[in-house]
């Protein structure tokens, strides 16, 4: 299984899904769900979240119906923090800060952020440069729309290396990475981390200064907003 397990909890599993591959089945190809079900036959899994095709890191994936309906509710209340890593070409227009407006369908399969603000996809964000032309993103998204990080860095002139609907540079693969999760789970805070094995990556982790590091390795220690 291309997958990896990364932590088992009695109620869920937390999995590495891997780049490239689709959450739901595409003409006739088992996707990211499928294949975790194949893998784990004796098992009634359900899906709680998603990830894009392009997009890997890491994923919840429920072992039993009360599981899931518990993780849905802790998403709707805000009890599961994600924080992804990404990496693009173009220095923004701030370093850091926060993204919000409504998500509206644009061309090519994309997304485009409206100025009206009824139901806004909210995004904080910190970098730091690389040295080489790149930039290293975390991002923390306080709402799940679909596309809503590519939107997010599109719009602070910054689109993700390697995403090819918002006009990133051309690269080998989208360099977004869904980094780390902290899950108030009953009465447990759960952290779960993954840094990404991809080389561009690495050289991110191993550029950071002592106080980017602190964001690499505890993201929810930073002082984020309350959106």
């Amino acid at each position: 299984m291309p997958h990896q397990l990364i932590y088992t909890h009695p109620d869920f599993y937390v999995f590495n899904k891997t780049q490239g591959v689709d959450f739901h089945d595409d003409n006739g190809v088992a996707g990211f769900f499928s294949q975790i079900k194949h893998s784990y036959p004796s098992e009634k899994l359900y899906p709680v979240h998603r990830l894009d095709k392009e997009t890997s890191g890491l994923i919840i994936v429920a072992r039993n119906l009360a599981a899931e309906q518990y993780i849905q509710q802790l998403f709707q209340a805000s009890k599961i923090e994600k924080y992804y890593w990404a990496i693009a070409g173009n220095k923004p227009k701030q370093k850091q800060g926060r993204i919000c407006g409504d998500m509206k369908k644009s061309r090519n399969k994309g997304w485009m952020l409206a100025k009206r603000t009824d139901n806004p996809a909210k995004t904080y964000f910190y970098s730091f440069g690389l040295g080489n032309g790149y930039r290293h993103y975390l991002l923390k998204p306080y709402t799940g729309k679909t596309h809503q990080l590519r939107v997010a860095m599109k719009s602070i002139g910054s689109p993700i290396l390697g995403d090819d609907i918002y006009k990133g540079q051309s690269a080998d693969r989208l360099y977004l990475h869904a980094q780390a999760l902290r899950i108030h789970y009953q009465q447990q805070i759960i952290e779960v981390q993954l840094n990404p094995e991809h080389p561009l990556f690495k050289i991110a982790n191993a550029n950071a200064t002592d106080e980017n590091k602190k964001w690499i390795n505890a993201p929810w220690s930073l002082n984020w907003p309350k959106l």
